[in-house]
């Protein structure tokens, strides 16, 4: 992977869009390594645990000792489930206004706000060693595990091997592992507690096996880059790291709302229609961590509320339905409360919506779509 997350994970555990815990953006408690579901689970299959086996052979002739392999593998196994999930990914077109709404929503801010908070001093000197702005750290640690309350729970070692043993994007997976095995070999983490996404992604700000060799930080002293734990210090100092290595520049904004007191630099425009954005390097540095324009804006935008600052100033057009996004609300609001539950009223109509939508014109003798519309809204 180099010196790059780009275009590794599936998802963000902690945003919810396309991860590996949540499907809709939704707030949800972490789930326990006892609680996986079952397909998350080790089960048997022989042509995992040849492979497995001739691995440990070429494992060893790349500086993994017998005593890291047995602990590395105790209990592991094949994870039907990662395999499912890795083939059944879905390429997400959401626009940036849905994007905004999950990744800013009123409830990140205000834990985004407590968080900071709550670790000020800490992310105030980091600001200070790495040059990257507070708040732009603590952005990330809240898209990237919703600030530590998805980390994940899947066994990293189970995850990767069995991706590496599927073959799909073996090689790379392959190269995960063995970066992997190094950590537990480095003492970092016992092999037992290293978990994360079903991707391997792991901590409080998703690093993949490769990228905490190349970037993790031990800030606390402690003599470990302890990414795991409940405490962010060497996670978020690690983010702070890669930044800078990747040239976050010291003093420089990400950007803004284009008129709403942006810096100078580029201007983007995502969605058509929507608001315009003056972008400066270190939105290109912020999208080294994930290539996504609405990522990096995601970032920058949440890194802006946590610090004081208002929602966009601009406006979103109608969505493809003749609907705004506050017409999307009290269609969710409006459903709900008929006892069509939605699951919260944000605007953004993902599968909860629809199925609501489809319920609710089910009862009342409705060609049944699950798609919104203003006659819909109309109709409620």
């Amino acid at each position: 992977m180099g010196i790059t997350r780009r275009n590794f994970t599936a998802g963000l555990v902690g945003f919810g869009l396309v991860g590996c815990t949540t499907g809709g953006g939704g707030v949800a408690a972490p789930a326990r390594a006892s609680g996986l579901p079952a397909d998350l689970r080790p089960s048997f299959n022989a042509g995992y645990d040849t492979w497995v086996a001739n691995f440990k052979k070429r494992a060893s002739g790349s500086g993994i000792s017998d005593a890291t392999l047995r602990a590395g593998f105790r209990g592991a196994g094949y994870l039907s489930g990662v395999v499912k999930r890795d083939r059944n990914q879905v390429e997400f077109k959401r626009t940036l206004e849905d994007y905004l709404s999950i990744a800013a929503s009123d409830e990140r801010v205000a834990k985004g706000r407590a968080a900071f908070a709550r670790h000020r001093a800490t992310l105030n000197a980091l600001e200070s060693q790495y040059g990257v702005d507070a708040e732009i750290i603590c952005a990330i640690w809240g898209l990237e595990s919703f600030f530590g309350e998805r980390r994940g729970d899947v066994p990293v070692i189970s995850a990767t091997s069995t991706l590496a043993y599927d073959g799909r994007r073996g090689a790379f997976f392959e190269k995960q592992l063995v970066a992997a095995l190094k950590i537990i070999q480095n003492g970092d983490i016992p092999a037992s507690k290293m978990t994360g996404s079903w991707a391997g992604a792991m901590g409080h700000t998703q690093f993949i096996p490769t990228s905490y060799q190349a970037f993790a930080v031990d800030f606390t002293g402690d003599g470990r880059r302890d990414i795991w734990s409940e405490d962010p210090t060497d996670a978020l100092a690690s983010t702070a790291a890669y930044l800078k290595r990747n040239g976050w520049t010291r003093g420089t904004r990400w950007g803004g709302e284009l008129g709403n007191g942006a810096p100078a630099g580029s201007t983007l425009q995502p969605q058509k229609g929507g608001p315009k954005f003056s972008v400066t390097s270190n939105f290109r540095v912020i999208k080294r961590y994930n290539n996504s324009d609405s990522y990096a804006i995601g970032v920058g935008h949440l890194a802006d509320r946590i610090g004081g600052a208002g929602p966009l100033k601009g406006k979103f057009p109608p969505d493809a339905n003749g609907l705004t996004k506050d017409d999307r609300v009290a269609l969710q609001r409006k459903l709900t409360a008929k006892g069509f539950d939605t699951g919260g009223a944000d605007g953004v109509l993902g599968p909860k919506s629809k199925a609501a939508i489809s319920a609710y014109q089910k009862a009342r003798g409705l060609p049944v779509t699950g798609e919104p519309s203003v006659a819909l809204l109309r109709s409620l």
